[in-house]
Parts: structure tokens; C-alpha cells; sequence
């Protein structure tokens, strides 16, 4: 019956925001918002269809948002080498965050917890997300970096046949 349920509300969720996959990444998302100095999206991480954000690095900070359905997981790694994970939910008893901002330079990635169905989620840019502002990168460059998430790494990072994709984002 939850399978079910979680299906359902998906695809609604789909449909009410006119959601697609993101170029490169993959990603559900719908630019919500746009002017002249920021931009919005509402973004979704499901099993069904399958969606979640590949590494990439931005040029500008990304306010993430949790707005409903499971919790999901950013995994951050920054440019002095450390590493964060930080889980978003609305579950601020087990310190999970409604927002979050993410530096602009700190590589990226994010997924639902093991067990969940879905993740309403939005970010927002200011600048305003321009192409030319995202980077991901295979794996290769990221594991000489920070060997210590390679389970991470390999399993979100673009495809090496994909790396001319990442300079020609949404092109």
C-alpha cells in the first residue's frame, strides 16, 4: 500500500510542476523563478523514476530547501579536503535541516536516505544558476582528492563518456 501511495503522489508531483530531468545530473526539477540577480527551482529525488544529483561544483551558494516527503542527503566535499554529509528533512528533532547553504567552489551530490520514496526539495541561486556557472567531473579526479568517500564517489558521479556533456550544460 506505501509503494503504491509513494507512485501515486510522485506522479502527481510531477505533473503539478512540470518536472523533467536535469541535464547531466539527472535530477526531477522546474525552474520556479528567474530575474535579473537569482533563480529558483523545486527539485524531486525518487526511486520511481529513478532521480538524484550527480557531483557537480557551482560558481555561486545554493540555498537547498526541504519541503516534503523523506529525508535525503547532500554529501559535500569541500575545497580544503574535508567532507560533510548533511541530511535534510523536516525532522529537526534528529537534527535533520529544512535549509541549507551549500559555498559556491564545494563539490556536490545528493540522494534519498536508504527506505525512502520520494523528496520534494528546492534550491536558490543568487547570482542566478547559468550554465556556465556548474562543473561535474568523473570520478577519477574526485577519489585523488577525497579517497575517504569513494563509496559516494563512484556511485554519483557522471560517467567518463559524459565528461563533454558537463562544458555543454543544457546545450
Amino acid at each position: 500500500m506505501r509503494r503504491r501511495l509513494v507512485d501515486s503522489e510522485v506522479r502527481a508531483l510531477i505533473e503539478l510542476f512540470g518536472l523533467r530531468p536535469l541535464p547531466v545530473e539527472g535530477t526531477l526539477f522546474a525552474e520556479t523563478y528567474r530575474s535579473s540577480t537569482s533563480s529558483a527551482i523545486v527539485g524531486l529525488y525518487a526511486v520511481e523514476p529513478p532521480s538524484r544529483s550527480c557531483f557537480h561544483v557551482l560558481a555561486h551558494d545554493e540555498v537547498w530547501h526541504a519541503y516534503a516527503g523523506d529525508p535525503f542527503r547532500l554529501i559535500l566535499l569541500y575545497p580544503d579536503g574535508s567532507s560533510e554529509e548533511v541530511v535534510m528533512g523536516r525532522d529537526l528533532a534528529a537534527d535533520q535541516r529544512v535549509q541549507f547553504a551549500v559555498p559556491a567552489g564545494t563539490w556536490q551530490a545528493g540522494e534519498l536516505l536508504a527506505g525512502g520514496g520520494y523528496a520534494l526539495f528546492g534550491c536558490t541561486m543568487a547570482p542566478g544558476f547559468t550554465p556556465d556557472c556548474f562543473h561535474a567531473s568523473p570520478a577519477g579526479p574526485l577519489l585523488a582528492r577525497w579517497p575517504a568517500r569513494a563509496a559516494d564517489i563512484e556511485r554519483l558521479s557522471i560517467e567518463e563518456a559524459d565528461e563533454a556533456s558537463e562544458r555543454t550544460f543544457g546545450g
